[in-house]
């Protein structure tokens, strides 16, 4: 291996475990505000990462994902409070049936694609409000499903800062699960399956040229997209204690989703994860600064307008585009003088 090669894997490494040193220290030092903030950038990126497997990687286009979402903080609120089910039991199930549901919606994929597709998904958003309405019965009536407290995760004994266990510990577990929901993505998209959805991505008749199953290609990701979106969903009842929707909340929160993938910059690995962090920031911030019903989102708007239109690629995308002009930088050498 080249010694240029091993510097950039040593960098690279380097960054990322200060990275993660820094995401462990972050709730030891702000309260819990602050950390229940983080805990919600984190499984922002969860959908964010799903979404940009769908829509940066296989080129299919949803505006649906707050769906799945939905079914995923249901699914995990209902088994604990009706069924007094343990936290990290309803994952694995919640995960399964956003999966199915995905797969489900993934079909109409096969027949269209661009804006019918994204018509299609807009109208599972629209849908899926009437469907909690009728079916879920939560606290007086309502569609809020809360667990009791108790039911939530406790910090261990030996947890060192008593006073805030509860919100560090809940982070921590969203803080794990995020990073193993980004390994499990990051060898995907480096895998052949994930060489063949981009294949289908640019040019569907050669991919299918060469062998590759276009409708097991586009339904699976679909699948696997809505599982990320699930599990967020589920993480989201561990760090707000409850499951509720509306239709215009499951609109919004699709939207959310899919701002976050295009400030970090679509068909990355890190994209998701640093926009859902700075989408998640800069909404608050907004809200905090300008806490005005109408100042507030319109700020927020003009500062998306101007992030896109400085870096039209994403935070990720752009740094990508610096660093490469930065590598194709002539070198400039020293001229040595003539021998006489």
């Amino acid at each position: 291996m080249q010694r240029s090669t091993l510097t950039q894997l040593a960098m690279v490494l380097g960054i990322a475990i200060a990275l993660l040193a820094v995401l462990v220290w972050l709730p030891t030092y702000y309260g819990a505000s602050d950390v229940k903030l983080f805990s919600t950038a984190l499984y922002t990126a969860i959908a964010a990462m799903g979404l940009n497997l769908l829509t940066g990687y296989s080129g299919q286009v949803s505006i649906g994902h707050g769906a799945f979402y939905g079914i995923g903080a249901y699914t995990t609120a209902i088994l604990m409070k009706d069924h007094d089910w343990n936290f990290f039991a309803t994952l694995p199930v919640a995960a399964l049936i956003a999966l199915v549901v995905g797969a489900f919606v993934g079909f109409p994929a096969l027949r269209v694609k661009g804006l019918y597709l994204a018509l299609i998904t807009l109208g599972l958003a629209a849908l899926f409000p009437d469907i909690v309405n009728k079916y879920v019965k939560g606290t007086g009536g309502t569609v809020l499903v809360q667990p009791q407290a108790r039911q939530l995760p406790t910090a261990p004994d030996w947890w060192p800062d008593k006073l805030n266990a509860p919100d560090q510990y809940r982070y921590v577990i969203v803080l794990v699960g995020a990073l193993v929901m980004f390994v499990l993505m990051a060898n995907l998209v480096r895998s052949r399956f994930g060489r063949s959805i981009v294949a289908v991505r640019d040019h569907e008749a050669a991919a299918a040229s060469v062998g590759i199953n276009l409708a097991a290609a586009k339904v699976t990701v679909f699948a696997l997209s809505a599982l990320y979106a699930g599990l967020a969903g589920s993480f989201s009842v561990l760090i707000n204690g409850l499951a509720n929707t509306s239709r215009i909340e499951t609109f919004t929160i699709s939207i959310e989703f899919l701002v976050a993938v295009v400030i970090g910059g679509t068909a990355t690995l890190l994209g998701p994860l640093v926009g859902a962090w700075v989408f998640v920031f800069l909404q608050d911030w907004t809200q905090t600064a300008f806490d005005n019903e109408v100042a507030s989102p319109a700020i927020f708007g003009i500062a998306l307008i101007l992030l896109m239109y400085v870096l039209p690629d994403g935070l990720v995308g752009g740094a990508k585009r610096l660093w490469g002009a930065v590598k194709r930088r002539p070198r400039h050498e020293t001229l040595q003088p003539a021998p006489t």
